[in-house]
């Protein structure tokens, strides 16, 4: 059973397009569907099973990362909105195979009812598995199983983007993007963090990791890192603080007691508060944006999806996330801001050029 969110986050500002929320008629659970924005296209964000403490947490959830996810394809150049769903577990559910399939029927009517304006795909706690599922009941979800000629799943490209984010981040933060002898922290030893953890520690990286599933511990030790007790891990002298677990970590009584020199990872949302992107520059922490970072998974299923390209071409645009951090960094050092408003910046210029778009049409 997955952890809950941490309590306390208030609920963001609605700005969304359409917002489902029901009660699974096979399941019971609680299910959102937030749509946040179908100006570059039909909406792309992933279904993620968690334990929240309530409802209204879940649909907090859901609202943030819909906003995250309009931000996320359009600096990254997709010509597709931004979405969530979220199914939510009460604390201490566990779900039987009969239960889990139902809830991700009940998904796939939820999102089938918004009539092709929202995809859907795997995220945290859901599988490939769980969305060929979601299909029988919409055509309207991407990240099938290999096995019936689906993309699969995206984690891969996920950390190969942060991956490339991360050495971009280190050469802006110590002049060389090499990781041999670097001290990485990881916190979240998921399908992402686990990848980046095998790939840095091949290459040298010192790695300290942590996650709240102690059986994760035993990857640690095939690779030689040291383990932490999660909560404790921002404590630990890094060049890079990994974040790459759930969303919110990075509270301000954790910016003021992080001893790194960068954050950059795969975690949606790590900043309790936006404000946290000036409270790292304060104490000249470098910040990569999450969204930008973490966008290979979806640059993977949009662009499989509309068959733009070989796969080959695809993972290539998926590296080229590194480049996009670094015309961030760049451009947030010219204009004497945070890399946080740079990239809003990137993504606000594509939506307004969208926007006056479907203005002239109209």
């Amino acid at each position: 059973m997955p952890a809950t969110l941490p309590q306390g986050l208030p609920l963001p500002d609605f700005h969304h397009e359409r917002v489902e929320v029901i009660t699974g008629r096979r399941s019971g659970l609680f299910l959102t569907v937030a749509l946040h924005s179908s100006v570059l296209g039909s909406a792309l964000g992933g279904a993620r099973l968690w334990t929240y403490p309530h409802w209204s947490d879940a649909l907090g959830d859901a609202l943030r990362l819909s906003a995250a996810m309009t931000l996320k394809n359009a600096a990254a150049g997709l010509d597709a909105g931004g979405g969530k769903s979220v199914i939510a577990l009460p604390p201490g559910t566990q779900l039987d195979d009969e239960r889990r399939r139902d809830a991700f029927l009940d998904l796939g009517d939820a999102v089938e009812s918004l009539e092709g304006l929202y995809r859907t795909a795997e995220d945290v706690g859901s599988t490939t598995e769980d969305m060929l599922v979601v299909s029988e009941r919409t055509e309207h979800v991407v990240g099938l199983p290999d096995a019936v000629g689906g993309s699969g799943e995206p984690a891969g490209p996920t950390s190969l983007g942060v991956y490339e984010s991360l050495r971009a981040t280190l050469e802006h933060s110590t002049g060389s993007p090499e990781v041999d002898g670097r001290r990485i922290t990881i916190s979240g030893l998921g399908q992402v963090g686990s990848r980046l953890a095998v790939r840095l520690s091949a290459e040298g990286a010192r790695l300290t990791v942590t996650d709240v599933n102690p059986a994760k511990r035993d990857l640690a030790l095939q690779l030689g890192a040291e383990w932490i007790s999660a909560g404790e891990e921002h404590l630990i002298p890094a060049d890079v603080f990994v974040p790459a677990g759930i969303g919110g970590l990075l509270t301000d009584e954790v910016i003021d007691a992080l001893d790194a020199r960068a954050v950059c990872g795969p975690a949606n949302n790590p900043l309790a508060d936006h404000s946290g992107a000036d409270r790292l520059a304060a104490r000249g922490i470098l910040y990569a944006p999450d969204f930008v970072v973490n966008a290979g998974g979806v640059i993977y299923l949009d662009s499989v999806a509309k068959h733009i390209g070989t796969r080959d071409e695809v993972m290539e645009r998926v590296a080229g996330i590194g480049g996009t951090v670094r015309r961030i960094f760049a451009e947030a050092s010219e204009r004497g801001v945070t890399p946080l408003e740079a990239a809003e910046a990137l993504a606000a210029e594509r939506l307004r050029a969208a926007e006056h778009r479907h203005a002239f049409v109209g």
